[in-house]
């Protein structure tokens, strides 16, 4: 039998689960901005993770099965950045540069700047990201970073968006979604890699929620 496996690393998109970190990261901003909510409550700001864009994993399946033996391929990006790296950068995209106070459970994201078209809604010095002991998990792994060697090597993949480039398509979905004129960079990014802008209105589980 024909049989390949691929072994993916973390991989995102706006149809992302709202309750999966970089999701829930990006549709907090939005709903921050558009007055929806006050704060986002994160556990571990320091787990590292490998993240990359979910369309471009689908092509690599599509690319795996067409090779001429089966075989078994790592597929990620190579790299690794902490949720607070997601956090500070998908802020700082729509226009909101944080700074951090405290330690451990005590730590919290803070307001240092905003652009000057938020000012109504929150000021500099508003306490918006803190930790909930809730979200930690007990068997947590702190870094996960893919070896693609192979993939690129046999498969002659390279990825086109990287971590910046996710952030940008992801912010500028959810900022759309809640009535935000998005800053554009992450739309053109998808249409530049000839990807389709989706517009759909909901997510599955968020389709169920509006249901109940």
């Amino acid at each position: 039998m024909y049989i390949c496996n691929g072994i993916l690393f973390n991989h995102e998109s706006p149809r992302r689960g709202e309750t999966f970190v970089t999701r829930k990261i990006t549709r907090a901003i939005a709903n921050i901005l558009s007055r929806k909510q006050k704060k986002l409550y994160l556990g571990n700001l320091y787990a590292k993770r490998d993240w990359g864009y979910a369309p471009e994993y689908v092509e690599v399946m599509w690319l795996i099965l067409q090779q001429d033996k089966p075989d078994d391929y790592v597929i990620g990006t190579g790299e690794s950045h902490s949720v607070k790296e997601f956090v500070e950068r998908a802020f700082c995209y729509a226009g909101v540069e944080l700074e951090w106070k405290g330690i451990g459970i005590e730590e919290k994201g803070i307001v240092k700047s905003i652009d000057t078209k938020w000012e109504s809604i929150i000021k500099t010095g508003d306490q918006i990201i803190e930790i909930d002991p809730r979200y930690f998990r007990p068997t947590e792994v702190e870094n996960l970073i893919a070896d693609i060697s192979k993939a690129r090597e046999k498969l002659k993949w390279e990825l086109s968006i990287k971590f910046e480039d996710l952030i940008k398509i992801m912010a500028d979905y959810d900022l759309k979604q809640n009535g935000i004129i998005p800053m554009g960079e992450g739309i053109n990014i998808v249409k530049k890699v000839q990807n389709n802008w989706t517009d759909h209105e909901f997510s599955f589980y968020e389709m169920i929620r509006e249901r109940k």
